[in-house]
Protein backbone atom coordinates (compact mmCIF):
# COMPACT_ATOMS: atom_id res chain seq x y z
CA UNK A 1 0.00 0.00 0.00
CA UNK A 2 1.08 3.47 -0.56
CA UNK A 3 4.06 5.00 1.46
CA UNK A 4 5.05 1.75 3.09
CA UNK A 5 8.31 1.50 4.40
CA UNK A 6 9.33 -0.72 1.69
CA UNK A 7 8.52 1.37 -1.31
CA UNK A 8 9.98 4.98 0.30
CA UNK A 9 13.49 2.70 1.19
CA UNK A 10 13.26 1.60 -2.69
CA UNK A 11 12.59 4.85 -4.13
CA UNK A 12 15.17 6.80 -1.89
CA UNK A 13 17.68 4.25 -3.02
CA UNK A 14 16.68 5.00 -6.27
CA UNK A 15 17.17 8.70 -6.30
CA UNK A 16 20.30 8.22 -4.22
CA UNK A 17 21.74 6.23 -7.52
CA UNK A 18 19.93 8.68 -10.59
CA UNK A 19 21.72 11.90 -8.31
CA UNK A 20 25.18 9.47 -8.12
CA UNK A 21 25.15 8.27 -11.69
CA UNK A 22 24.11 12.14 -12.92
CA UNK A 23 26.88 13.44 -10.71
CA UNK A 24 29.21 10.73 -12.12
CA UNK A 25 28.62 10.95 -15.59
CA UNK A 26 28.97 15.30 -15.26
CA UNK A 27 32.67 14.50 -13.89
CA UNK A 28 33.49 12.16 -17.04
CA UNK A 29 32.34 14.78 -19.10
CA UNK A 30 34.26 17.20 -17.66
CA UNK A 31 37.10 15.32 -17.17
CA UNK A 32 37.09 14.91 -21.53
CA UNK A 33 36.64 18.58 -21.84
CA UNK A 34 39.40 19.29 -19.31
CA UNK A 35 41.48 17.22 -21.11
CA UNK A 36 40.73 18.80 -24.32
CA UNK A 37 40.18 22.07 -23.28
CA UNK A 38 43.46 22.79 -20.42
CA UNK A 39 42.02 26.60 -19.35
CA UNK A 40 38.96 24.68 -18.43
CA UNK A 41 40.61 22.85 -15.43
CA UNK A 42 41.94 26.33 -13.95
CA UNK A 43 38.57 27.76 -14.25
CA UNK A 44 36.86 25.05 -12.32
CA UNK A 45 39.64 25.23 -9.77
CA UNK A 46 39.21 29.31 -9.23
CA UNK A 47 35.67 28.71 -9.37
CA UNK A 48 36.03 26.62 -6.13
CA UNK A 49 37.97 28.01 -4.54
CA UNK A 50 36.08 31.47 -4.79
CA UNK A 51 33.44 29.49 -2.72
CA UNK A 52 36.20 29.40 0.43
CA UNK A 53 36.92 33.07 -0.36
CA UNK A 54 33.51 34.28 -0.22
CA UNK A 55 33.19 32.22 3.10
CA UNK A 56 36.26 34.05 4.53
CA UNK A 57 35.22 37.58 3.47
CA UNK A 58 32.60 37.12 5.30
CA UNK A 59 34.56 36.53 8.79
CA UNK A 60 37.25 38.89 7.43
CA UNK A 61 35.30 42.00 8.62
CA UNK A 62 35.61 45.29 6.87
CA UNK A 63 32.95 46.30 3.98
CA UNK A 64 32.03 42.77 3.56
CA UNK A 65 29.67 43.37 0.82
CA UNK A 66 31.97 44.97 -1.73
CA UNK A 67 34.42 41.78 -0.94
CA UNK A 68 31.57 39.30 -1.90
CA UNK A 69 30.22 41.79 -5.05
CA UNK A 70 34.12 41.33 -5.97
CA UNK A 71 34.28 37.56 -5.88
CA UNK A 72 31.10 37.12 -7.37
CA UNK A 73 31.98 39.65 -10.48
CA UNK A 74 35.00 37.38 -10.56
CA UNK A 75 32.70 34.17 -10.95
CA UNK A 76 30.53 35.73 -13.58
CA UNK A 77 33.84 36.32 -15.69
CA UNK A 78 34.82 32.55 -15.43
CA UNK A 79 31.45 31.24 -16.34
CA UNK A 80 31.09 33.26 -18.82
CA UNK A 81 34.89 32.26 -20.31
CA UNK A 82 33.96 29.24 -19.34
CA UNK A 83 30.63 29.13 -21.81
CA UNK A 84 32.90 30.73 -24.31
CA UNK A 85 35.60 27.75 -24.19
CA UNK A 86 32.98 25.52 -24.11
CA UNK A 87 31.21 26.83 -26.98
CA UNK A 88 34.06 27.01 -29.08
CA UNK A 89 35.08 23.52 -28.61
CA UNK A 90 31.39 22.30 -30.03
CA UNK A 91 29.77 21.13 -26.58
CA UNK A 92 26.76 23.06 -25.38
CA UNK A 93 26.99 25.58 -22.12
CA UNK A 94 26.10 23.01 -19.60
CA UNK A 95 28.22 20.02 -20.52
CA UNK A 96 29.96 19.44 -17.43
CA UNK A 97 27.00 20.24 -15.26
CA UNK A 98 25.25 16.76 -13.73
CA UNK A 99 21.96 16.35 -15.36
CA UNK A 100 18.94 15.63 -13.11
CA UNK A 101 16.17 14.40 -14.09
CA UNK A 102 14.34 16.96 -11.43
CA UNK A 103 15.38 20.82 -11.33
CA UNK A 104 14.07 21.38 -8.96
CA UNK A 105 15.44 19.26 -6.14
CA UNK A 106 18.20 17.71 -8.12
CA UNK A 107 17.11 14.22 -7.97
CA UNK A 108 17.61 14.43 -3.99
CA UNK A 109 13.86 13.67 -3.57
CA UNK A 110 13.50 17.11 -1.06
CA UNK A 111 13.11 21.01 -1.86
CA UNK A 112 13.44 23.37 1.34
CA UNK A 113 13.15 20.92 3.76
CA UNK A 114 10.05 19.06 1.97
CA UNK A 115 9.38 16.30 -0.09
CA UNK A 116 9.71 16.86 -3.59
CA UNK A 117 6.64 16.73 -5.95
CA UNK A 118 8.85 14.18 -7.98
CA UNK A 119 9.62 12.15 -4.76
CA UNK A 120 6.09 12.00 -4.16
CA UNK A 121 4.51 10.97 -7.19
CA UNK A 122 7.51 7.88 -7.47
CA UNK A 123 6.31 7.09 -4.17
CA UNK A 124 2.43 7.35 -4.87
CA UNK A 125 2.73 5.33 -8.19
CA UNK A 126 4.53 2.56 -6.23
CA UNK A 127 1.87 2.34 -3.81
CA UNK A 128 -0.76 2.10 -6.60
CA UNK A 129 1.10 -0.43 -8.32
CA UNK A 130 1.22 -2.32 -5.02
CA UNK A 131 -2.08 -2.09 -4.07
CA UNK A 132 -3.39 -4.74 -7.21
CA UNK A 133 -3.78 -2.84 -9.92
CA UNK A 134 -0.34 -3.32 -11.49
CA UNK A 135 1.36 -1.41 -14.00
CA UNK A 136 -2.31 -1.20 -16.20
CA UNK A 137 -3.01 2.06 -14.34
CA UNK A 138 -0.81 3.80 -16.12
CA UNK A 139 -2.10 3.11 -19.39
CA UNK A 140 -6.12 3.74 -17.93
CA UNK A 141 -6.18 7.70 -18.48
CA UNK A 142 -8.93 9.84 -19.59
CA UNK A 143 -7.36 10.33 -23.03
CA UNK A 144 -7.47 6.42 -23.66
CA UNK A 145 -10.80 6.15 -21.88
CA UNK A 146 -13.37 5.39 -25.28
CA UNK A 147 -16.89 6.59 -25.06
CA UNK A 148 -17.75 4.35 -28.05
CA UNK A 149 -18.70 1.03 -26.34
CA UNK A 150 -21.63 2.75 -25.42
CA UNK A 151 -25.05 3.70 -26.82
CA UNK A 152 -28.49 5.76 -26.35
CA UNK A 153 -28.81 6.96 -22.73
CA UNK A 154 -25.72 4.85 -21.39
CA UNK A 155 -23.31 7.02 -23.70
CA UNK A 156 -24.67 10.47 -22.74
CA UNK A 157 -24.32 9.16 -19.17
CA UNK A 158 -20.76 7.68 -19.33
CA UNK A 159 -19.87 10.82 -21.32
CA UNK A 160 -21.30 13.69 -18.86
CA UNK A 161 -19.10 11.30 -15.95
CA UNK A 162 -15.86 11.49 -17.63
CA UNK A 163 -16.43 15.45 -18.44
CA UNK A 164 -16.99 15.50 -14.76
CA UNK A 165 -14.56 13.52 -13.08
CA UNK A 166 -11.81 14.89 -15.43
CA UNK A 167 -12.91 18.55 -14.22
CA UNK A 168 -12.90 17.36 -10.78
CA UNK A 169 -9.20 15.18 -10.94
CA UNK A 170 -7.60 18.20 -13.24
CA UNK A 171 -8.87 21.05 -10.99
CA UNK A 172 -8.00 19.48 -7.88
CA UNK A 173 -6.69 21.60 -5.30
CA UNK A 174 -6.69 21.60 -0.95
CA UNK A 175 -9.91 22.63 -0.59
CA UNK A 176 -11.60 20.05 -2.73
CA UNK A 177 -13.77 18.10 -0.30
CA UNK A 178 -16.23 16.49 -3.03
CA UNK A 179 -17.04 13.14 -3.29
CA UNK A 180 -18.38 10.31 -5.59
CA UNK A 181 -19.87 6.92 -5.75
CA UNK A 182 -19.44 4.86 -9.15
CA UNK A 183 -22.59 2.32 -9.59
CA UNK A 184 -22.69 -0.20 -11.94
CA UNK A 185 -22.04 -4.03 -13.37
CA UNK A 186 -18.37 -4.67 -14.16
CA UNK A 187 -16.70 -3.58 -17.29
CA UNK A 188 -18.68 -0.41 -17.51
CA UNK A 189 -15.37 1.75 -17.05
CA UNK A 190 -15.54 2.68 -13.34
CA UNK A 191 -12.45 1.71 -12.48
CA UNK A 192 -10.46 3.26 -15.79
CA UNK A 193 -11.78 6.52 -14.67
CA UNK A 194 -11.17 6.49 -11.38
CA UNK A 195 -7.38 4.95 -12.30
CA UNK A 196 -7.77 8.44 -14.69
CA UNK A 197 -8.76 10.44 -11.46
CA UNK A 198 -5.85 8.82 -10.00
CA UNK A 199 -3.00 9.50 -12.06
CA UNK A 200 -4.36 13.10 -12.66
CA UNK A 201 -4.39 13.99 -8.99
CA UNK A 202 -0.82 12.69 -8.18
CA UNK A 203 0.71 14.69 -11.44
CA UNK A 204 -0.85 17.61 -9.71
CA UNK A 205 1.16 17.01 -6.64
CA UNK A 206 -1.39 15.15 -4.34
CA UNK A 207 -1.74 12.11 -2.20
CA UNK A 208 -3.47 9.18 -3.64
CA UNK A 209 -4.56 5.79 -2.10
CA UNK A 210 -6.00 3.37 -4.53
CA UNK A 211 -6.86 0.51 -2.85
CA UNK A 212 -10.19 -2.53 -3.12
CA UNK A 213 -12.23 -3.03 -0.68
CA UNK A 214 -10.88 -6.38 0.53
CA UNK A 215 -6.98 -5.20 0.66
CA UNK A 216 -8.41 -2.32 2.96
CA UNK A 217 -10.13 -4.18 5.26
CA UNK A 218 -7.48 -6.92 5.26
CA UNK A 219 -5.12 -3.56 6.64
CA UNK A 220 -7.62 -3.24 9.40
CA UNK A 221 -7.56 -6.77 10.48
CA UNK A 222 -3.72 -7.28 10.47
CA UNK A 223 -4.14 -3.94 12.53
CA UNK A 224 -6.25 -5.40 14.92
CA UNK A 225 -6.01 -8.71 15.37
CA UNK A 226 -3.15 -9.75 14.29
CA UNK A 227 0.09 -11.67 15.70
CA UNK A 228 2.07 -8.94 17.40
CA UNK A 229 -0.25 -6.44 16.84
CA UNK A 230 1.91 -3.12 16.96
CA UNK A 231 -0.67 -0.24 16.61
CA UNK A 232 2.03 1.36 14.09
CA UNK A 233 -0.71 3.42 12.20
CA UNK A 234 -0.50 1.68 8.79
CA UNK A 235 -4.11 2.44 8.30
CA UNK A 236 -3.56 6.18 9.33
CA UNK A 237 -2.84 6.56 5.19
CA UNK A 238 -6.85 6.21 4.55
CA UNK A 239 -7.87 8.85 6.38
CA UNK A 240 -5.17 11.34 5.88
CA UNK A 241 -4.78 11.32 1.80
CA UNK A 242 -5.92 13.56 -0.34
CA UNK A 243 -7.99 11.26 -1.73
CA UNK A 244 -8.94 8.00 -1.15
CA UNK A 245 -10.37 5.49 -4.22
CA UNK A 246 -11.66 2.41 -2.87
CA UNK A 247 -12.57 -0.48 -5.58
CA UNK A 248 -14.85 -2.86 -5.82
CA UNK A 249 -16.96 -2.07 -2.56
CA UNK A 250 -19.35 -4.98 -1.77
CA UNK A 251 -16.55 -7.73 -2.65
CA UNK A 252 -15.32 -7.83 0.73
CA UNK A 253 -16.81 -10.39 3.47
CA UNK A 254 -19.18 -7.71 5.37
CA UNK A 255 -19.22 -8.30 9.47
CA UNK A 256 -19.79 -5.47 12.29
CA UNK A 257 -15.66 -5.30 12.06
CA UNK A 258 -15.55 -4.18 8.49
CA UNK A 259 -18.62 -2.16 8.58
CA UNK A 260 -17.35 -0.03 11.58
CA UNK A 261 -14.30 0.52 10.05
CA UNK A 262 -15.60 1.69 7.00
CA UNK A 263 -18.03 3.77 8.53
CA UNK A 264 -14.81 4.98 10.71
CA UNK A 265 -13.31 5.90 7.27
CA UNK A 266 -15.59 7.27 5.38
CA UNK A 267 -17.17 9.73 8.47
CA UNK A 268 -13.70 10.86 9.20
CA UNK A 269 -12.83 12.23 5.75
CA UNK A 270 -15.91 13.76 5.40
CA UNK A 271 -15.71 15.46 8.58
CA UNK A 272 -12.16 16.47 7.60
CA UNK A 273 -13.28 17.85 4.09
CA UNK A 274 -11.11 14.81 2.37
CA UNK A 275 -12.48 13.36 -0.93
CA UNK A 276 -13.30 10.25 -1.29
CA UNK A 277 -14.34 8.03 -4.58
CA UNK A 278 -15.87 4.54 -4.08
CA UNK A 279 -16.42 1.92 -6.71
CA UNK A 280 -19.17 -0.58 -6.32
CA UNK A 281 -20.74 -3.30 -8.72
CA UNK A 282 -23.87 -2.91 -6.24
CA UNK A 283 -27.34 -1.31 -6.71
CA UNK A 284 -28.57 1.15 -4.10
CA UNK A 285 -31.35 -1.54 -2.95
CA UNK A 286 -28.09 -3.97 -2.34
CA UNK A 287 -25.80 -1.46 -0.61
CA UNK A 288 -28.46 -0.73 2.28
CA UNK A 289 -29.46 -4.20 2.37
CA UNK A 290 -25.43 -5.02 3.43
CA UNK A 291 -24.79 -1.88 4.97
CA UNK A 292 -25.86 -0.49 8.31
CA UNK A 293 -27.90 2.85 7.63
CA UNK A 294 -25.28 5.15 9.05
CA UNK A 295 -22.48 3.77 5.85
CA UNK A 296 -25.94 4.07 2.98
CA UNK A 297 -27.19 7.37 4.71
CA UNK A 298 -23.70 8.97 4.07
CA UNK A 299 -22.97 7.26 0.74
CA UNK A 300 -26.58 8.51 -0.77
CA UNK A 301 -26.05 12.07 1.22
CA UNK A 302 -22.29 13.08 0.72
CA UNK A 303 -21.45 11.73 -2.45
CA UNK A 304 -22.53 12.40 -6.17
CA UNK A 305 -23.79 9.17 -7.43
CA UNK A 306 -22.39 8.12 -11.10
CA UNK A 307 -24.66 5.31 -12.45
CA UNK A 308 -22.92 3.52 -15.60
CA UNK A 309 -24.80 0.96 -17.49
CA UNK A 310 -24.88 -0.40 -21.00
CA UNK A 311 -22.56 -3.62 -22.30
CA UNK A 312 -19.53 -5.52 -20.39
CA UNK A 313 -16.55 -2.99 -22.20
CA UNK A 314 -14.33 -5.22 -21.79
CA UNK A 315 -16.06 -8.38 -23.13
CA UNK A 316 -16.70 -6.07 -26.22
CA UNK A 317 -13.06 -5.27 -26.78
CA UNK A 318 -11.91 -9.42 -26.64
CA UNK A 319 -14.68 -9.92 -29.31
CA UNK A 320 -12.80 -7.16 -31.60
Amino acid sequence: MPYNNDNFRRIAEEFQLKRSRAEDEADNRRFKAEQMIPELREIHIRLASNGSEIFGAALSGGDIAAKIAQIKEQNDALRKRKTELLAAAGFPEDFTEPRYECAVCHDTGYHDSKMCRCFKEALVLAGIESSGLGKLVRTQSFDSFSTDYYTGDSKTAVTRYLKALRDFAEGFSDSTDTSWLLMGNTGLGKTHLSSAVAMTVIKRGFDVVYITAGSLFSVFERQRFGDGYSGDGTDKHFYDADLLIIDDLGTENVNQFTVSCLYNVINSRLVSGRSTIINTNLTREELRAKYADRITSRLFGEFIPLVFTGNDVRAQKLRK
